[in-house]
C-alpha cells in the first residue's frame, strides 16, 4: 500500500483543481464493483475480500479495515443516518452489515471488529441500498431484488420481474414504500416493497444495459444511465405517469460544451489538438455513477419565476470511465469536464469503478476510482470552485440589458428616428407654407370631403346645453363593455386550466402560422397558411377581418404598439403594412427590394421603426404612412419608407428567427441563425454584441423575450430573460447578463413540427405547443410541466398569451384531421368566461 502525495503538475495551475490524496495496490482488480463514499468515509473492496475506510476528515485520514468475507466483495454502500452510522458490503457468499462506531471501539480496544451476517447462498450481488431510515436494506441479487430487515435479519419480501440482472436499486425519498430498480434486460421497474407488488414497469429505453440511477428529490425525477453515456430523466409527480422529460448524450454534450469553450477564448489544461479532441469524442462513455452535487450559484436571475433566495445550483457528478462531468439538472447542460488523461500524473487513467461524494459547506469533493485495468484504487480530492473558474466561457465584454440605460449616441442607427422627427421650421418658414397652402389652386367641386362651414346657418347664441334627460341607471354604456379586459393583471388568479371557447377560423384545413394579441388585449390578430391574415375580437366572437394579398403562407405577424396597424410577412417575398380600421394596404415592400424572402419582422422602438431579417441581414427601415383620405388618389400609394442600415450575422447564416422590444424604448435586439446560434446586436452602438453558439442541438425557429405588458409591472432585471425553443430540443430559458442557459422545458414532445411558445405578461408561466394535440404550461421555477391541457385536434402550432388576464390562445395545424382550422381559447378557472 502507498502513501498519500500530490500529483506534480506541470501544467501551472493543476495541482490547485485536484489532488491524488490516496493511493491503494490490491491484489485483486476491483473493477466493476458498486462503491460508497459518505461524509466521513471512502469506502472500496481491498485484496478482494477485505472492507477498507478510508476517512475523509481531519489531517490524519483514519483508515479502517474490516475483514469477514471469504469471497470478493461486489457491492458497498452507507447507510443515510449519521448515528449510528452503518455500512453494508456483499459479495457472493454472504451480506454482512457493520456499525462503524462499534467498529471503531473495538479497534481502539486492540480487537477484531465483527460484522452481523444478514443473508447467505445469494448470487452475484451487484447492488445494495439502504432505505431512508436505515430499516432495510435493498439487494439487487441476480434478476431478483430483495428486502432485507436490518433488526431481523429477515428476507421481507423477493420482488421478482426483471429479465436481467438488476444493476442498481433506489429508495423513493418521499414515499418510504417506493422502490426503483435498474437491470440490464435495459428497463426500469417502479416497486412497492411494502405490499410486494409492481407499479410500473417501463419499456426497453435503450440497446445497452442500464447501469446508474438517482433520484432528485427536490424536481421528483429520475435520472438513469447507461453503457453507451445516454441519460434518462423521467418524472417522478403525481400524474406525469413516468413520462420521459429529456434524454441527453455525453457525447454530444461533451462537444457542445468544448465547442463553446473553444469559440470564447477557453481551452483545455493540456491544449488538446483538435485531432485528439476528435479520438476522444468516440470513446464509449458508460455512465458509472451519479451523485448530487452543489454548486455555488454565480448570480441571480431576478425573476419571479428564478428563486433568488438559491445559493447553489442543483448539479449531478456523473462518472465515467475517462471523465467525470459536473452536469446541471436545470439547463441540462456541462458545467465542467475533468478529463484523467488532462493530468497526466494520475494513477488511475481508465477507471472500472466509480463514486463521487461533494460537502454542501466548503465544497469539497472526493472521488473514489478503481483502475479498469490494474490493482489499483485512488482518492482525488478536487476543488469544486477552481474546476468551475477554469473553464468558465468568457461574458461579454460590456453588461448587456434590455432596458436603456444610457443616451442614444449620435452615430447610433436610432438616431435617425429620434431626432430627425423633432427638427422644427423656423417660424418665417412655417408662416410662407401657411400661407402657400391657403392660395394653392383647388379644385372647385371635387373636393375629397364636402363639409358645410355653416355660413347659411343662423348664428349660435348658445354654445353649449349639456343633455340632462339621459337616463342609464349608472350602468355605462355597452359599447364600453369588456367581460375580459381588467385595469390591473391579477396576479393570484390561478392557472389558465378551463377551455373556454373554440371557433374555426378558416372554412378549408389550413394551418394557423401564428398569433399575436393586439397590446390592450382586445383584439386578436391571426396568420393562416392559406395566404389570409385575420383580426378578430378576443372573445373569438363576431365575423373576423380578413386582410387578402399574399401570395404565400403568413410565416409573421405583428400588431403595432398603438394598435392602429398590422405587419405580415409570408413566404411569397412580400412584407406588408395594413391599417387595421381601414382593412387596406398602407405599405408593400416585395421582390424588387427584398434580395430574400422576410423570415420575421415586427414594428420596433415604439412603432418608429419596422425591424426584418431577409437571409442573413437585418433590416432597418423607417417608414411614413399617408393617412390621408382621398378618394380620387386611393389607388396612388404615397406611404414611403427608408432603409436605415444593414446588419448580417457573424458566421453569414440564415436568419431564422428574431425578437426585440417594442413596449419601451430598448437598443437590444436577439436573433438566431440557421447554425444554431444566437446573437445579441446593440442598435444604438450599430454591431453585434455578443454571440452564443450551440444553443440548440437545431436552429431556433422562435424567440421570445420577457416584455411584460402595461397591465402589469415586473423587476427590471426580469426584462433581460428570454426563451428559445427548437425541434426536438425543447425550450430554453436564458439570461442576457450572463449569457447563460438557466432552465431547459422538455417535457413536451416536439420532435419533427416547429410548435409555438409563449411567456405570460406576469413573467411566471410558460406555455408551449405539442405535436401529442396538448398545451403544456411550465412555471419558470421547474423544469417539469404544471398542466396538460387537451381540447385539441391536431399539433398546437402557435400559442399567445393575453397581456390583460391569465388566459391564452391556441391555434392547430393542419395534417392529421380534415377539420378547419380552429383557435381554442383557454382561461383560468377563476377568469370570468
Amino acid at each position: 500500500m502507498e502513501e498519500p502525495h500530490e500529483i506534480s503538475c506541470t501544467g501551472g495551475r493543476e495541482s490547485d483543481i485536484v489532488t491524488e490524496e490516496y493511493l491503494a495496490g490490491s491484489k485483486e482488480c476491483a473493477s466493476h464493483v458498486q462503491l460508497a463514499c459518505s461524509a466521513e468515509f471512502c469506502a472500496f473492496p481491498l485484496d478482494g475480500n477485505q472492507l477498507c475506510l478510508w476517512g475523509c476528515r481531519g489531517p490524519s485520514h483514519e483508515l479502517l479495515i474490516l475483514q469477514g468475507h471469504l469471497q470478493s466483495i461486489t457491492a458497498i454502500t452507507f447507510g443515510n443516518l449519521e448515528t449510528p452510522l452503518l455500512i453494508c458490503s456483499a459479495s457472493q457468499d454472504v451480506v454482512m452489515i457493520w456499525n462503524l462506531d462499534g467498529c471503531r471501539e473495538k479497534v481502539l480496544q486492540g480487537l477484531l471488529p465483527r460484522g452481523t451476517i444478514m443473508s447467505t447462498l445469494l448470487r452475484k450481488v451487484l447492488c445494495l441500498r439502504f432505505s431512508p431510515d436505515d430499516h432495510v436494506v435493498a439487494v439487487g441479487s441476480g434478476n431478483t431484488v430483495f428486502m432485507l430487515d436490518v433488526k431481523d435479519h429477515a428476507v421481507l419480501v423477493e420482488l421478482e420481474g426483471h429479465q436481467g440482472p438488476v444493476t442498481a436499486v433506489e429508495f423513493c425519498p418521499w414515499q418510504s414504500h417506493m422502490l426503483i430498480s435498474l437491470s440490464e434486460d435495459r428497463s426500469f421497474k417502479v416497486w412497492d416493497h411494502i405490499m410486494g407488488s409492481i407499479i410500473f414497469s417501463s419499456s426497453i429505453l435503450t440497446a445497452y444495459p442500464l447501469l446508474s440511477l438517482h433520484i432528485h428529490e427536490e424536481s421528483q425525477q429520475l435520472i438513469t444511465g447507461c453503457a453507451d453515456g445516454q441519460l434518462w430523466v423521467f418524472s417522478l409527480i403525481e400524474g406525469h405517469h413516468y413520462r420521459c422529460m429529456a434524454r441527453m448524450d455525453l457525447r454530444k454534450k461533451s462537444e457542445t460544451f468544448f465547442t463553446r469553450r473553444e469559440k470564447s477564448g477557453v481551452y483545455s489544461l493540456q491544449g488538446a489538438s483538435e485531432l485528439d479532441m476528435g479520438t476522444q469524442s468516440r470513446v464509449a462513455r458508460p455512465v458509472l455513477s451519479l451523485s448530487p452535487c452543489h454548486l455555488p450559484h454565480r448570480k441571480s436571475s431576478g425573476s419571479r419565476g428564478l428563486s433568488s433566495a438559491t445559493e447553489y445550483a442543483r448539479c449531478l457528478w456523473i462518472g465515467s470511465s475517462a471523465e467525470l462531468f459536473l452536469f446541471n439538472l436545470a439547463n441540462l447542460e456541462m458545467e465542467a469536464v475533468l478529463r484523467f488523461k488532462d493530468f497526466g500524473s494520475l494513477s488511475v487513467q481508465v477507471a472500472g469503478s466509480c463514486a463521487v461524494m461533494s460537502e454542501t459547506i466548503n465544497y469539497k469533493t472526493y472521488c473514489l476510482l478503481t483502475s479498469m485495468f490494474e490493482n489499483k484504487i485512488a482518492v482525488l480530492e478536487i476543488n469544486l470552485a477552481a474546476l468551475v473558474r477554469s473553464q468558465q466561457c468568457l461574458g461579454p465584454g460590456k453588461a448587456l440589458s434590455v432596458l436603456a440605460s444610457s443616451c442614444v449616441l449620435p452615430t447610433s442607427p436610432l438616431c435617425f428616428g429620434a431626432f430627425k422627427e423633432k427638427r422644427t421650421k423656423p417660424a418665417g418658414q412655417k408662416l410662407h407654407a401657411a400661407v402657400q397652402r391657403g392660395t394653392e389652386a383647388r379644385p372647385v367641386v371635387f373636393h375629397t370631403k364636402v363639409r358645410s362651414f355653416g355660413y347659411a346657418a343662423a348664428p349660435r347664441k348658445t354654445m353649449f346645453s349639456p343633455k340632462t334627460n339621459i337616463k342609464n341607471d349608472g350602468k355605462r354604456s355597452s359599447k364600453c363593455k369588456n367581460s375580459y379586459k381588467c385595469e390591473e393583471y391579477p396576479l393570484e388568479k390561478s392557472l389558465p386550466s378551463r377551455l373556454s371557447k373554440q371557433v374555426a377560423v378558416a372554412q378549408e384545413p389550413t394551418a394557423v402560422s401564428c398569433i399575436q394579441y393586439s397590446g390592450n388585449g382586445q383584439w386578436l390578430a391571426f396568420g393562416l397558411a392559406n395566404h389570409l391574415s385575420l383580426v378578430l375580437d378576443a372573445s373569438l366572437s363576431g365575423i373576423p377581418a380578413a386582410f387578402s394579398g399574399h401570395d404565400g403562407a403568413v410565416s409573421s405577424i405583428c400588431w403595432s404598439h398603438d394598435g392602429r396597424w398590422l405587419l405580415s410577412a409570408a413566404r411569397d417575398w412580400t412584407l406588408r403594412m395594413w391599417s387595421v380600421s381601414r382593412k387596406k394596404i398602407m405599405l408593400l415592400l416585395g421582390r424588387d427590394v427584398l434580395p430574400r424572402p422576410v423570415q420575421a419582422a415586427q414594428f420596433y422602438y415604439m412603432d418608429t421603426f419596422i425591424l426584418l431579417s431577409s437571409g442573413p441581414e437585418l433590416w432597418l427601415l423607417k417608414y411614413h404612412l399617408d393617412t390621408c383620405k382621398d378618394e380620387l388618389k386611393r389607388y396612388k400609394p404615397r406611404s414611403s419608407y427608408k432603409l436605415i442600415c444593414k446588419l448580417s450575422l457573424s458566421n453569414a447564416a440564415d436568419v431564422t428567427s428574431l425578437s426585440a422590444v417594442n413596449d419601451f424604448y430598448s437598443y437590444i435586439v436577439l436573433t438566431a441563425g440557421r447554425d444554431r446560434t444566437l446573437e445579441v446586436f446593440d442598435f444604438n452602438a450599430g454591431c453585434s454584441a455578443a454571440v452564443i453558439a450551440e444553443a440548440h442541438s437545431r436552429p431556433v425557429h422562435q424567440i421570445c423575450q420577457n416584455t411584460g405588458s402595461s397591465f402589469t409591472t415586473q423587476q427590471s432585471q426580469a426584462y433581460n430573460l428570454f426563451l428559445t425553443t427548437a425541434v426536438g430540443d425543447g425550450v430554453g430559458l436564458w439570461d442576457l447578463r450572463t449569457l447563460r442557459c438557466e432552465r431547459r422545458f422538455q417535457g413536451h414532445p416536439n420532435r419533427s413540427y416547429p410548435c409555438g411558445m409563449a411567456l405570460s405578461p406576469c413573467g411566471r408561466f410558460l406555455v408551449c405547443g405539442a405535436e401529442d394535440r396538448h398545451a403544456y404550461l411550465y412555471e419558470l421555477g421547474s423544469s417539469a410541466f404544471c398542466c396538460c391541457l387537451a381540447g385539441h385536434t391536431d399539433t398546437v402550432s402557435a400559442v399567445s398569451f393575453n397581456p390583460a388576464g391569465p388566459q391564452f390562445l391556441t391555434g392547430h395545424s393542419y395534417g392529421r384531421t380534415p377539420n378547419p382550422s380552429p383557435v381554442t381559447l383557454l382561461v383560468s378557472s377563476s377568469w370570468p368566461g
